[in-house]
């Protein structure tokens, strides 16, 4: 117990001398004319004075962009970006705030592009990126420009769309900040919409969302800084309209809120929690994808699942290649209205739940669904109807905007011309000449066709063989190639990749790991970059690393390559996601659901194991915590950092980390010079089993009484005293049978006596039910458990 509480007090000492460092730098980030920054290299940014925000050069494609970004990890989010428009600039393109106060960003081309005017304002003195995410220009400590009044995608809390100023335009993408094809305007009859950007006139039938407050004379759309949202007038006359509240309890200061038009159409409002490092979705204006018009062109429909959707052409109709797919027949008709001598043959498809934008050219009254059908059928101009009783309302080509989804309860009927695809024309048919042109056609134009079908279809068939051989084999031996080699890469490789080791993504216990990007192929990467050692040691630590990267299990972190040159060691990963387990379980709004949790943990058994007893030859890691456990886009659990222990420390007895949590998970016998054994592996699994069912960390001191600060003996007490629900409390569809079977699995875990520890053989079958599980002892009274 004495030893407990020395801990608790070192960490609180070391927390209060964080926060004291962090007042600090809190102080104004003052830039002065004559500041530069560059896009190949340091310095990059200029930070505000807590960090959470920064202004300068990012990563846009192959090249740089100048912006404004919210820190994050494992990716930070763009907020501001400046000239939008323009292509990327290269590495050695800089932004100079001169001596005569003017933004200005140089190319290496010699070109100059300004990015802040205030030439009206006269000489600007100084700047600040301040910490709402607002960069500034001053003179004589008033300000002369901010980057809060030329808002791109995102306004952020503090900020407004008001006056000149009144709109945001979507993203291209994710990676590409150049302006996008939607847009949202606060416009001036009060109304705030959201359109297809087409052109730089809006058309009302491009819009598909408003807050449908016209004749309210709102002229202010104004996000706070404690998350809401809302709309209202210079002069306040009309009183406010809340547009989402997705204002929270908590430390507020912690807590950034930003609202987007995001590259999909939809406006979202997110907060990002900064001391968990989560961002959530709180708000979004439409729930369908589909509701979003512009996704799919025209004379196709948008058919969702969510935020998911796909286009798809009406029937009769054949995809363009253009970037906004489209649809087309390929027969139109002209004039066909003065030309009663063609008589052209139409079949009428039907599609359910279905509607799009536009005015009908023609709405007839008391039809039912044959009358209107036979209405569009006799209409040259008539292309689709949309049918909902008793009303018959008939367009013309191109249908735009269409959308299925099985709350839509309008019929469409679509005109198809007979033999309208992508191989055969349609063919005009003269009403005289009918019979001839029956006769003579199907003759000879059936054997000429089949014919040439019969040739064709034989050429093609030998050519897709010979092809699908040829990709086979190629297919077969890059998979071959990329499953079981590991590459050895250059420094200079990896300094590029990783922009120089620029954006750290944290520290172990071996070392700094940093995220990367291949040239080559653009694939996401993790840098881990090991201490020093002795040259003496290079051989062998290749001959690890090559050990290492012959481990293949779906929950192991898959080594991509090394690089080994003098002093210098680094290895390569591949890149997840999602973060570590770490920040699963206690970073998260709420508790992820138990079915996650307990599949998780049977990930990490699995993985476990397999270092254990099914790979080449047994490794121990030394070091298991949920840091050291990451998610993949599916949740899938892969185990990182395994085989570092022996590769760095060969002749190691016991733990020689100073790593902050190391202790936490690490066994008893590490602290002592007994010899390290698989079982101290089943200790820390133990510990992250039960923080994986209770969602907390090992050692908590803020809690209801002392019996709940350290986590296995609360856990412990519970199990006797059967109140295990204590430790799902608030949870919903939680199996309560496997909740006990892997707080007994734990428990047997954590014993002090290695001996009693089970293997991990053992773990995952009690874990899948297959073998029943003893009741345990308590974790600190050994007891023999028969393997």
């Amino acid at each position: 117990m004495a030893h407990l509480l020395s801990h608790i007090l070192l960490h609180f000492v070391v927390v209060s001398l964080h926060v004291n460092v962090i007042a600090q730098e809190n102080g104004p980030n003052i830039i002065l004319p004559g500041s530069t920054l560059y896009a190949g290299k340091h310095p990059r940014s200029w930070p505000s004075p807590s960090g959470f925000f920064e202004f300068g050069f990012y990563r846009q494609g192959s090249g740089y962009a100048a912006g404004i970004w919210l820190v994050g990890r494992p990716e930070n989010t763009t907020v501001w970006t400046a000239n939008r428009n323009d292509p990327p600039v290269s590495a050695s393109s800089t932004l100079e705030f001169t001596a005569q106060g003017t933004l200005l960003l140089r190319t290496e081309s010699g070109a100059q592009k300004i990015i802040a005017n205030t030439s009206s304002s006269g000489s600007v003195d100084s700047a600040c990126m301040l910490d709402m995410g607002n960069f500034v220009l001053y003179q004589n400590r008033s300000v002369v420009w901010e980057s809060f009044d030329f808002p791109t995608d995102t306004i952020l809390g503090g900020q407004n769309l008001r006056g000149d100023h009144n709109r945001m335009i979507s993203s291209v993408s994710r990676s590409n900040h150049a302006g996008g094809q939607f847009l949202l305007s606060m416009q001036t009859d009060g109304n705030l919409v959201a359109y297809v950007n087409n052109s730089a006139e809006l058309d009302t039938s491009d819009a598909y969302w408003s807050t449908r407050t016209n004749g309210y004379r709102f002229s202010v759309l104004n996000l706070n800084t404690r998350g809401v949202l809302t709309m209202s007038s210079e002069s306040d006359l009309y009183g406010e309209r809340l547009v989402a509240d997705g204002s929270t309890t908590g430390n507020q200061t912690m807590i950034i809120y930003r609202a987007s038009l995001d590259p999909d159409g939809i406006f979202r409002l997110y907060s990002h929690q900064l001391e968990k490092n989560t961002i959530s979705n709180i708000w979004q204006n439409v729930d369908d994808a589909c509701d979003v018009n512009g996704h799919c062109g025209l004379n196709s429909y948008c058919s969702s699942k969510g935020d998911d959707f796909r286009c798809y052409c009406y029937p009769g109709f054949t995809s363009e290649s253009t970037k906004i797919p489209s649809c087309s027949q390929n027969f139109t008709v002209d004039g066909c209205e003065s030309r009663k001598d063609l008589l052209i043959q139409y079949n009428i498809t039907t599609l359910e739940n279905m509607e799009w934008a536009g005015d009908p050219y023609s709405v007839k009254h008391n039809l039912d669904k044959e009358e209107c059908k036979k209405a569009c059928e006799e209409e040259c101009s008539c292309g689709g109807v949309l049918y909902s009783i008793p009303n018959c309302n008939m367009f013309r080509l191109p249908l735009k905007y269409g959308k299925r989804h099985e709350n839509i309860n309008t019929t469409a009927f679509i005109k198809v011309i007979v033999g309208s695809s992508s191989e055969i024309r349609p063919t005009l048919i003269n009403e005289s000449n009918r019979s001839l042109i029956l006769t003579v056609g199907l003759s000879l134009g059936s054997v000429a066709s089949l014919s040439f079908v019969m040739a064709l279809c034989s050429f093609l068939l030998y050519r897709h063989r010979v092809k699908s051989y040829e990709k086979l084999s190629e297919n077969t031996s890059q998979v071959l190639t990329e499953q079981f080699t590991l590459r050895s890469f250059t420094f200079n490789e990896l300094d590029e990749a990783t922009h120089g080791f620029d954006d750290e993504l944290g520290r172990g216990s071996f070392g700094a790991v940093y995220k990367g990007i291949l040239p080559g192929d653009g694939k996401s990467i993790v840098v881990k970059r090991l201490p020093k050692v002795n040259e003496g040691e290079t051989e062998r630590i290749r001959t690890e690393m090559i050990v290492i990267g012959r481990t293949n299990h779906r929950n192991l972190v898959r080594l991509l390559g090394f690089c080994v040159e003098g002093s210098r060691k680094l290895l390569v990963y591949e890149y997840l996601s999602n973060g570590s387990l770490a920040d699963f379980l206690f970073n998260m709004n709420g508790r992820p659901a138990w079915k996650e949790r307990a599949r998780i943990a049977l990930d990490v058994a699995k993985g476990i194991l397999y270092l254990h007893e099914e790979c080449e030859a047994c490794i121990i890691h030394c070091n298991l915590k949920p840091h050291n456990i990451l998610l993949d886009d599916s949740l899938t659990a892969k185990i990182s950092d395994f085989g570092l222990a022996k590769l760095l420390r060969p002749n190691h007895t016991r733990s020689t980390t100073g790593t902050k949590g190391t202790e936490w998970y690490s066994a008893p016998e590490r602290q002592s010079s007994a010899s390290v054994s698989e079982k101290v592996d089943v200790y820390s699994f133990g510990v992250i089993l039960l923080e994986i069912i209770c969602c907390r960390s090992n050692i908590e001191v803020q809690v209801c009484s002392a019996d709940e600060i350290l986590l296995s003996t609360w856990v412990y007490n519970c199990f006797v005293g059967g109140e295990l629900n204590k430790l799902v409390e608030g949870e919903e569809e939680v199996d309560m049978r496997m909740v006990e079977r892997f707080v007994k699995v734990g428990l047997w875990c954590i014993q002090d006596d290695p001996t009693s520890r089970p293997p991990m053989k053992n773990v995952t079958m009690m874990l899948e039910g297959t073998v029943n599980v003893p009741i345990p002892p308590s974790p600190s009274l050994p007891m023999l458990l028969l393997n």
